[in-house]
């Protein structure tokens, strides 16, 4: 037997003698660009799964300009792929792709197109010419041969392409929008998205979304990223960074993270492009997007939106059209974090409810009359006892993302004359960030951890900090004359079992405990106690006082109590 007839089992000649399911029908799917893989595999799993009757097969079209992680993704997930040169030799019985500009083979099989985004809303580069094409449109031959089926989500896309091509009219199916559905789906696990994400109680989730191409958030303003996480207080925000599969094809992953370096840094969340974005939007408390279907995702939840960029691209007269001339425009020109607050707190869902209703019909519906298409292609009878109601995505293993390691830290201290003093702590990463004016009892410093590899940081630092927890009182005495050995920092705070150790530059030691017992992390004590320090200079006037945290949501009563040196 030669090579070519082995690779294709289970299908095509010969097959029958090594294949294990004895399948009637063969549904190819064809792979051409990341984008459109993943949106079949987020939908294929619940339209043809516990059907022994069907053979599933990839085939990898390789004619994209975005083609890079095609083959990676297929090989990692264990889908058995066909040479698409020989795609047509194992007969399918239908084609499924999500990319309307695969050089489908000859033969009289059915071809059925998912959309990859929300409608038909961007002109896009044409690689067969050097002009432009509606994105989602399939070329004119595979109309003229009556093989394609076009599902839509709303019966404006079908109005809108039989305008653009009228070969469209009666190919056409409307069926809502599969990805919708599990992002509703998946509403009830919130929470639980958000843990997994590292999102921590009182935060807000500022989820950033771009498309491709110049005219996208990230092609426009690729320092966004960098500037929102210095605007908005560490402990108080997080942010996730969403691109479009086509930046990290065309650009490669080590590109992407090198123009990011200074956000990553800062504590960006970069959510992997082949999963993790339907999650993160879920999590989300505002979305800052452009012209990309997933900014209409967000709308569609009811989360406030904001519009960074709008490429010349977008279609008029789309939903998409419809979001530019609805919501605000971010100035990036202008102070940011009033930008988003404002957002959040005059955010009306109700008002952008026109928006969703045009983008998105028969919403509930559309993995029962997917899946009614699918069998009736194939011209088999769906397995019984299938309703086909929408999976949620499942929560992603809990984000690597690193916090970032130094902060310019602004203290504000009120309360002054008589104890428990209030300090109100805001930590901003010092990658993306530099320190403000100060004025009466508001103080600036530089906090770096130990862990911080750009020693020009620790070394600056007034304030040093580490992370790594201390068995016993001792072992935290012992783990700060090491570090004296090495840094001159003002202050150098340690964990203790039961509270903070700080250590004074040519001073005494103290201790920083809570009043209720839990944990207390290092940086935001060692805050406190050096706004505490400026105020009344001389250390000695801080033993046995009190102090009110302010940070983010949060208020902890702290004492500070001298201890002595072992």
């Amino acid at each position: 037997m030669d090579f070519d007839r082995r690779i294709l089992v289970p299908v095509g000649p010969d097959a029958w003698r090594w294949r294990t399911f004895d399948s009637e029908r063969t549904v190819a799917v064809a792979a051409r660009t990341v984008t459109s893989l993943v949106r079949v595999l987020e939908v294929l799993p619940d339209l043809v799964g516990d059907d022994p009757r069907l053979t599933v097969v990839f085939a990898h079209d390789p004619t994209s300009a975005f083609g890079e992680g095609v083959p990676e993704l297929l090989r990692s997930l264990r889908c058995r792929t066909l040479p698409w040169g020989q795609l047509g030799e194992a007969k399918p019985d239908l084609m499924v792709s999500a990319s309307e500009n695969i050089g489908v083979p000859a033969g009289d099989f059915p071809v059925l197109v998912l959309p990859h985004g929300v409608g038909f809303q961007k002109f896009v580069p044409d690689s067969a010419s050097s002009g432009t094409r509606l994105s989602g449109l399939v070329s004119d031959g595979l109309l003229a041969a009556g093989r394609a089926w076009l599902a839509v989500s709303h019966p404006d896309q079908e109005r809108q392409l039989a305008t653009a091509r009228p070969a469209t009219v009666d190919r056409t199916v409307l069926v809502g929008d599969p990805c919708l559905d599990r992002l509703r789906a998946g509403l009830r696990w919130r929470e639980r998205y958000r843990s997994s994400l590292g999102v921590e109680p009182g935060q807000r989730l500022v989820f950033l979304s771009s498309t491709w191409g110049p005219g996208s958030l990230i092609g426009r303003c690729p320092d966004l990223p960098a500037r929102l996480l210095a605007a908005l207080p560490a402990d108080e925000y997080r942010l996730a960074l969403v691109l479009h599969p086509n930046v990290w094809s065309g650009h490669g992953a080590w590109q992407v993270r090198v123009v990011q370096r200074a956000a990553l840094a800062a504590g960006a969340l970069l959510i992997d492009p082949t999963e993790g974005w339907q999650q993160a939007l879920t999590a989300s408390d505002v979305v800052i997007g452009d012209h990309g279907s997933v900014t209409l995702y967000g709308t569609a939840l009811g989360r406030p939106v904001l519009l960074a960029a709008f490429g010349e691209e977008a279609v008029p007269g789309t939903a998409g059209d419809l979001l530019h001339r609805s919501v605000p425009l971010l100035d990036r020109s202008a102070p940011l974090r009033p930008q988003i607050d404002a957002a959040l707190s005059e955010h009306r869902p109700e008002l952008l409810a026109a928006v969703t209703a045009r983008a998105f019909a028969e919403q509930g519906s559309a993995f029962p009359r997917l899946r009614q298409l699918l069998y009736q292609l194939l011209e088999l009878d769906p397995p019984p006892g299938t309703d086909g109601r929408p999976r949620a995505f499942p929560p992603v293993p809990r984000n690597d993302a690193q916090p970032a390691a130094s902060f310019y830290v602004e203290t504000a201290l009120t309360s002054s004359d008589a104890p428990p003093f209030r300090v109100s702590v805001r930590r901003y990463p010092a990658s993306v960030s530099e320190p403000g004016e100060e004025a009466d009892n508001v103080f600036w410093h530089l906090a770096s951890d130990v862990e911080e590899p750009d020693t020009h940081l620790t070394d600056s630092a007034s304030v040093l900090v580490c992370q790594r927890p201390s068995a016993s009182p001792g072992s935290a005495h012992r783990r700060i004359a090491e570090l004296r050995a090495h840094y001159t920092a003002l202050l150098i705070a340690v964990p203790l079992p039961d509270g903070v150790l700080v250590d004074l530059l040519d001073g005494p030691r103290f201790a920083v405990r809570p009043a209720d017992g839990a944990l207390l992390a290092p940086g935001p004590a060692a805050a406190a106690f050096y706004s505490a320090l400026r105020v009344k200079f001389r250390p000695e006037l801080l033993d046995h006082s009190g102090l009110l945290l302010e940070l983010g949501s949060h208020c902890r009563e702290l004492t500070i109590q001298k201890v002595p040196e072992p």
